[in-house]
């Protein structure tokens, strides 16, 4: 089939075939993870993200470019999760505002579209890594524009590039010494490399029909990793009758020059509601919004552009429907008890997080990722909100986004809490409606020193700078297991050894837990000048009288300093530890 221009339907055929492929991919992708510990979740949050993406224009009219693009790129823009998410939403965005205003692309307006692509791809990195996503998706591209010198059909160009993106897959663990170590190639690029493909196959007129039933059905259970199933964040843990404004109200918006301050202020100071969410550009924008009156909030935007995408959802009939199932959802973890969770099993089920209404006004608002009942705890304590959140299911930025908007403070700090989970809580930053800072914790023992001079009362400068100041005085280690043999600085590792890490690294390897752990202990100690406290957080596998074990052993062995033992509840990892 030859294609020398590309229409809505065509472009929209791309993205969907894309999604196919690499949701039928999605655990070979995940499998090519650099550590063997179990949370290799890449390949989960590509999905998501593409996933997001694909319900903002799946049985839509797809009229243009255009049209199909901007709703792609909004629905990845609020879905993303993840470093490798956050960088593909990164990519359609950039591909969206180079087919702006277009009905349909020839093949150079498409390529141009991929640099754009390209280009905003590797701005949304403080530090790009070569060897990674990004290495890829650039040397694809440039074989598309080289092959378009004297070609105008797209699926040729694609062609090429995806032959040229394996070629550049094939060379990362040359750019990238950690995944040769490891013996893999990068996890990101091989997801792209699925999505293009997959577009690739779609154009050609391939029958994708089965290989999206098959999507679908491997879906069900990844699906439910995430807190949300469409973009924007709508938990009602609530009683129905205690529900004050009952319709959820979604809208897309479509026009020019739209002012998105000025509908933000009308909504939320003439129609009563809460959970008000309006984000987007000046020619697009999308509006989420809980009110008694959804049709006088349709009526007032109608008059700045077309409506689209409405959706009136009753969530006092919803909560009912949930009362009846007990709120339960089936999804996380491998459902074969070892706890490694890939994404095919249970996860957590919802938080109540109804307490959030409750909180008093303050200065300034903490919003901490954690995962487990028993850190969930801790964190409400020391006077956080929390995120559902971690290994293996990392929120969305529209997660991040309801939370803040949601919080009644002034200001809100963000503890991630996990090196992938960065990105997509700064993309929260520039989405949310108040000011955002991170702390970028990269582990919930950051997160957790974080809180200890946290005052609410104070504005968020003060308490960035002494939360900040607290976690540069933490050493953070943790402690899992082995999925598969490997080889990782030096040590050779087997299946099911336990590992221990130290500030993400790899430090320690043992068969048996008590004697890694305190091996782990005596290189965190020694990385303090003067240490006082030693911490020690147990997860869901560990046994009551085991974890009195290793709290006795730990102030045996370390008897000039204090330690403390807490459960934490946390998935994969046996012990989360801190020395401060």
């Amino acid at each position: 089939m030859k294609l020398t221009i590309m229409s809505g339907a065509n472009l929209s055929a791309f993205f969907q075939g894309g999604c196919a492929l690499l949701a039928a991919h999605k655990e070979e992708v995940n499998a090519l993870n650099v550590f063997p510990v179990p949370d290799g979740d890449t390949g989960i949050n590509m999905f998501l993200t593409v996933d997001s993406a694909r319900k903002h224009i799946i049985n839509k009219p797809c009229s243009t470019v255009d049209d199909v693009a901007q709703n792609f790129s909004m629905g990845a823009l609020m879905g993303a999760r993840g470093n490798s998410g956050v960088i593909l939403s990164q990519i359609f965005r950039g591909f969206s505002l180079s087919v702006k205003g277009k009905e349909s692309l020839d093949a150079r307006e498409f390529i141009m579209a991929l640099q754009k692509g390209v280009d905003l791809s590797y701005k949304s990195v403080m530090k790009p890594v070569e060897g990674t996503i990004l290495t890829v998706f650039r040397d694809l591209v440039a074989a598309a524009n080289d092959k378009a010198q004297g070609c105008n059909d797209i699926c040729l160009i694609l062609e090429a590039a995806l032959n040229a993106g394996q070629v550049s897959l094939a060379k990362t663990p040359e750019l990238l010494p950690v995944l040769k170590q490891a013996g893999v190639v990068d996890a990101g690029g091989k997801g792209l490399l699925f999505i293009i493909e997959g577009g690739y196959r779609a154009l050609l007129g391939e029958n994708m029909e089965q290989l999206e039933k098959k999507a679908a059905s491997e879906s069900l259970g990844i699906e439910t990793i995430a807190a949300n199933e469409s973009v924007f964040v709508d938990q009602h843990p609530m009683k129905p009758e205690d529900i004050i404004y009952a319709y959820c109200t979604q809208v897309l918006i479509k026009g020019e020059k739209l002012p998105l301050d000025a509908i933000r202020t009308y909504l939320s100071t003439r129609i009563e509601g809460d959970s008000l969410l309006v984000v987007g550009t000046e020619d697009v924008l999308k509006i989420h919004f809980h009110t008694n009156h959804p049709g006088l909030v349709l009526e007032y935007v109608s008059k700045f552009g077309s409506l689209h995408d409405i959706e009136i959802d009753n969530m006092r009939e919803q909560n009912q429907k949930l009362q009846k199932t007990n709120g339960k959802h089936n999804g996380h973890t491998n459902g074969n008890g070892n706890g490694n969770g890939n994404g095919n099993g249970k996860k957590p089920e919802p938080l109540d997080d109804s307490y959030i209404e409750q909180m008093e006004e303050g200065e300034t608002a903490v919003i901490a990722v954690c995962a487990g009942d028993g850190l969930r705890d801790i964190f409400k304590t020391m006077g956080a909100i929390v995120i559902n959140g971690g290994q293996t299911m990392n929120p969305s930025a529209a997660d991040f986004v309801s939370m803040i908007n949601r919080t009644k403070a002034k200001e809100v700090i963000v503890l991630p809490n996990n090196s992938n989970i960065i990105l997509t809580a700064q993309q929260a930053k520039d989405l949310a409606e108040k000011p955002v800072h991170i702390i970028k914790t990269k582990y919930v023992t950051q997160g957790l020193v974080a809180m200890l001079p946290f005052d609410k009362d104070k504005p968020a400068s003060w308490n960035v700078e002494a939360m900040e100041h607290a976690v540069s005085q933490v050493v953070s280690g943790e402690v899992t297991y082995a999925i598969r043999d490997s080889s990782v600085n030096g040590l050779d590792i087997k299946e099911d050894d336990i590992l221990a890490l130290l500030d993400g690294e790899i430090a320690v390897t043992g068969r048996e837990l008590l004697p890694t752990m305190l091996k782990l202990l005596h290189r965190m100690v020694d990385k303090i000048e003067d240490p006082c406290i030693i911490s020690l957080i147990a997860g869901e596998e560990v046994e009551t009288s085991d974890r009195n074990k290793v709290e006795e052993a730990a102030r045996a062995e370390f008897s000039d300093l204090d330690v403390e033992c807490s459960y934490g509840g946390q998935p994969l990892y046996y012990y989360l530890v801190s020395v401060e």
